[in-house]
C-alpha cells in the first residue's frame, strides 16, 4: 500500500478495536505505517521515560503570522504555498519561533500538540549537547582517546580515536549506513535496538547482535586514518553515549531528563526506545512534541541559555566546510553532532530521516521544527526545499 498525503484519504491504520490494519513489525518506519508509527512508538516498543520534572512548564509567548499562503517554492521548483509545501512533504508538525515566540504552529496527520513524534537522526544533536554539557563540566575531555571512557574499544576500530573524532563522526570505524540493507551495519542495528525482529528468511548462520553494546564490541575494521574525512555514521553517536553512562553512571534517559529536559521548561515527558539491555537508542530513539523539540532549538539560539556552555555552541558552529559536502547542503559541514548550513550563516540544523529537522537560524533569531513521515528515509529535493521555505520565512518574518 502507497503512502498517503495529509490531503488524501487516510487509511485506518490501528483504528478500531481490534485494528483491520495492524502496523507490522518489520516495517513500521516505512510508509504508509509510519505516518501513524512515528507518533505512537511507545505503543509498539520498548521505551523509557525523559522525565520532564515537577518544575515550572516554560510557556512560549504567541505572535502568530498566517503564513499559510506564503510563496515558496516545491520540491520540482515550481511556486506553490507553504502550506501546499507541507502537505507535499508529507507533515505531521511544524512550528516556528521568532526571538522566541511562536509565530507559526500547525498540526497534521492527527498529531496534536502533546503527542510524542520520533526524532530519528535529530536524537544524535540531543546526545551531543549533552556530551557539551560533561565536557564543560571537565567530566570528559574531547581531545582524550574515546578508549579512556570504553577501555573494551581497545579491541575494535575506535582504538586510538579521540572523543572529538567520535563527535564529528571522522573516525575511520567501517559501518554500512545502508538503510534498505538488512544485513548492513545501519540494518543491525534495527535488530539490536529492540526496533526489529531477525527478518523472516535469514541466514541461519548469520549471528544477529543482542544489543547495542554487542554490535559496537563487533565493529573492528576501519577504512581510513581517525580524523582523515567526515562520513556518517549513526553508532558514533551510540559509542558517545555509552562513554557519557560510563562517565556518570547513570543512564541516556536519566542524563537528559536531568541536564537538559528539566531546564528547558518541557512541557511533556520525552521518551527514548531502549533495547533488550536496557540502552537506549541515543542515535535515533528519542520521542518529543513539537514545541519541546522548539525549546531544545531556542536553548540553542540563545547560546546555550546558561544550560550549555556558549563555548560549545560556538565550536559546533565552526566546522569544516566543502564545496560538495552533501547533495542537500553543498556548503555544509558537520560538527558535534549538528549539521551546520553553510560557512557564512552557519545555521545549525538538527535533522533525521524521513524528514525531522530543527533549523537554528541566528542571523533571523529563528528555529523551525519539522516533523514528518516521508514515504522513504531520504529525499533530497524535499529537503532542499525545506530550507528555502524557512528561509522565505525568516526573511517574511524581518
Amino acid at each position: 500500500m502507497n503512502s498517503y498525503r495529509n490531503s488524501d484519504p487516510r487509511p485506518p491504520i490501528m483504528t478500531g478495536s481490534p485494528s483491520s490494519m495492524i502496523v507490522p513489525p518489520l516495517d513500521w518506519d516505512r510508509g504508509p505505517w509510519n505516518r501513524w508509527a512515528f507518533q505512537h512508538v511507545r505503543e509498539i516498543l520498548p521505551t523509557v521515560e525523559v522525565w520532564r520534572g515537577n518544575g515550572h512548564r516554560g510557556r512560549f509567548a504567541r505572535k502568530e503570522c498566517d503564513l499559510d499562503m506564503l510563496a515558496v517554492e516545491t520540491s520540482r521548483g515550481d511556486v506553490a504555498t507553504l502550506a501546499g509545501l507541507l502537505d507535499e512533504t508529507y507533515t505531521d508538525g511544524f512550528l516556528v519561533l521568532k526571538e522566541g515566540a511562536i509565530a507559526y504552529e500547525r498540526y497534521f496527520n492527527g498529531m496534536t500538540e502533546r503527542t510524542l513524534h520520533l526524532s530519528q537522526s535529530m536524537a544524535k544533536s540531543v546526545t551531543g549537547t549533552l556530551a557539551g554539557i560533561l565536557i564543560g563540566r571537565g567530566l570528559m575531555d574531547p581531545a582524550a582517546k574515546v578508549t579512556a571512557y570504553l577501555p573494551e574499544l581497545e579491541q575494535t576500530g575506535w582504538d586510538s580515536a579521540s572523543l572529538q573524532q567520535v563527535l564529528d563522526m571522522t573516525t575511520g570505524v567501517k559501518f554500512s549506513e545502508a538503510y534498505t540493507d538488512r544485513y548492513s551495519e545501519i540494518g543491525q542495528v534495527d535488530v539490536a535496538s529492540g526496533w526489529k525482529p531477525v527478518p523472516p528468511g535469514s541466514d541461519p548462520a548469520f549471528e544477529w547482535p543482542r544489543h547495542m553494546w554487542e554490535l559496537v564490541l563487533r565493529l573492528k575494521q576501519t577504512t581510513r586514518p581517525h580524523g582523515a574525512a567526515f562520513e556518517y555514521r549513526s553508532i558514533e553517536t551510540d559509542v558517545i553515549a555509552l562513554a557519557m553512562e560510563r562517565v556518570t553512571g547513570k543512564r541516556l534517559a536519566e542524563l537528559v531528563s536531568e541536564e537538559i529536559w528539566q531546564k528547558i521548561g518541557a512541557e511533556e515527558n520525552a521518551s527514548f526506545t531502549v533495547d533488550p539491555a536496557g540502552y537506549a537508542l541515543a542515535d535515533a530513539g528519542f520521542s518529543a512534541t513539537l514545541r519541546d523539540y522548539g525549546r531544545f532549538g531556542q536553548m540553542i539560539l540563545e547560546q546555550g541559555a546558561g544550560i550549555v556552555p556558549s563555548e560549545w555552541i560556538n565550536a559546533t558552529r565552526s566546522g569544516k566546510h566543502s564545496a560538495d559536502f552533501h547533495p542537500s547542503l553543498p556548503r555544509g559541514s558537520y560538527r558535534n553532532q549538528f549539521w551546520i548550513m553553510d560557512p557564512d550563516s552557519r545555521t545549525l540544523m538538527c535533522k533525521g530521516v524521513f524528514g525531522q529537522f530543527i533549523i537554528i537560524d541566528f542571523e533571523h533569531s529563528m528555529v523551525a521544527v519539522k516533523l514528518s513521515s516521508y514515504p522513504d528515509f531520504t529525499n533530497d529535493a524535499y529537503s532542499i526545499a525545506t530550507y528555502r521555505a524557512v528561509q522565505a520565512i525568516a526573511l517574511e518574518l524581518t
